[in-house]
């Protein structure tokens, strides 16, 4: 444990430079001749990633109690809002953006303002709940039959708006969907289809593309880490034995590939050998979600899962971190998806936010900001 202390004190650090020079600007990958980040929230104000760097504040805010971190995370929350007026760049992302801002203030502080925020953001989520098909549709324009694997991360805002409301219907649409994820998204042998498409009339499954990883019926790895992530969510929030079973069982395929490759992440696990291209993000989400179902007693493999959770933030210290405080960004290596022309192995914000989170979960400094 002495080495994630070590990496702990070296993110407080380096996040203790970011946060005087982001302040409430939103981050999302450093430019590359500047090494410092451009605000995405003037690019795109909706754009998926841009809850992250609030997420990091507030779990910061949590651990140390640094007024600063506070601050700079009410004051992207506030921004936010522009996102939420906007409305139509909007789609089921809104967890990603909402459930590290105005929720996660809203826990820490009892936040009236952000309680309105969380429950309007819950309220659009639902929204897209398509009820002949029981899913929650993904993206927009012509998608209307579209399921990603990522949306599994989303249901946590359903959960939570559930909770404080007392309104199970925010949780029937949220247990709805991820039966068709599960149904539908998991394979056999525990691995995941990144995106299928489904008769928006009936829930039939119509087809299964590629998405971000190499192929169809390859194994994209960011995918495998929402997955696990996701259903391990879904069971601590409704203790449901169907999403804990899940979750192992991605895990159960997931670990030997880790393995395999010394803990450092394929951007798919079942693309070629060659080129060798990682997705560093790919093993944080994955070691959070390890984490989550190493905290119940019940889990036989819990133990297995915190040592394997640990080994995957040691790796990445070791060959993808940059602690040069000057510049922006620690987790290098992330990559957007297998094909794509830019975005590839560079620091991407919720890397940081990943790497954050397992480091507070393995020192017990965390808080549920999911």
């Amino acid at each position: 444990m002495r080495e994630i202390e070590v990496i702990y004190a070296k993110i407080v650090e380096k996040m203790g430079f970011e946060v005087e020079r982001i302040g409430t600007s939103i981050p999302y990958i450093p430019d590359e001749k500047t090494k410092r980040y451009p605000d995405m929230g003037e690019e795109d104000i909706c754009w998926w990633t841009n809850g992250f760097w609030p997420g990091i504040l507030w779990l910061l805010y949590h651990a140390i109690a640094d007024e600063r971190y506070r601050n700079a995370a009410e004051g992207v929350e506030a921004r936010l809002d522009a996102a939420m007026h906007g409305f139509l760049g909007l789609h089921h992302d809104v967890g990603f953006l909402w459930l590290h801002s105005a929720v996660a203030n809203y826990r820490l502080t009892k936040n009236a303002q952000s309680y309105a925020r969380a429950l309007h953001a819950a309220t659009i989520l639902a929204g897209r709940y398509n009820p002949r098909g029981k899913f929650i549709r993904s993206w927009n324009d012509d998608k209307v039959g579209w399921v990603i694997v990522d949306s599994m991360m989303n249901l946590n805002l359903l959960y939570w708006a559930s909770t404080v409301t007392g309104d199970p219907r925010f949780r029937f649409i949220a247990t709805d969907h991820a039966d068709t994820v599960l149904n539908k998204v998991v394979r056999d042998d525990g691995s995941c289809h990144h995106i299928v498409v489904l008769d928006p009339f009936s829930g039939k499954l119509l087809e299964s593309p590629a998405g971000q990883g190499y192929a169809e019926g390859s194994s994209w790895s960011r995918g495998q880490g929402w997955a696990l992530y996701g259903f391990a969510l879904s069971y601590t929030h409704t203790k449901e034995e169907r999403y804990l079973q899940a979750a192992q069982k991605i895990a159960g395929y997931v670990l030997p590939q880790l393995e395999a490759e010394q803990h450092l992440p394929l951007v798919d696990f079942r693309a070629p050998k060659q080129p060798v291209r990682y997705d560093s993000t790919a093993s944080m989400i994955i070691a959070c979600g390890l984490l989550e179902l190493a905290k119940y007693p019940e889990v036989s493999d819990a133990g297995l899962y915190r040592a394997q959770a640990a080994s995957l933030v040691k790796a990445a210290d070791r060959r993808f971190c940059n602690w040069n405080v000057d510049e922006d960004g620690i987790l290098g290596y992330g990559t957007a998806a297998y094909h794509s022309d830019q975005w590839n192995e560079v620091p991407i914000i919720y890397g940081d936010f990943f790497l954050l989170e397992a480091v507070l979960k393995l020192l017990g400094k965390d808080f549920l900001i999911w």
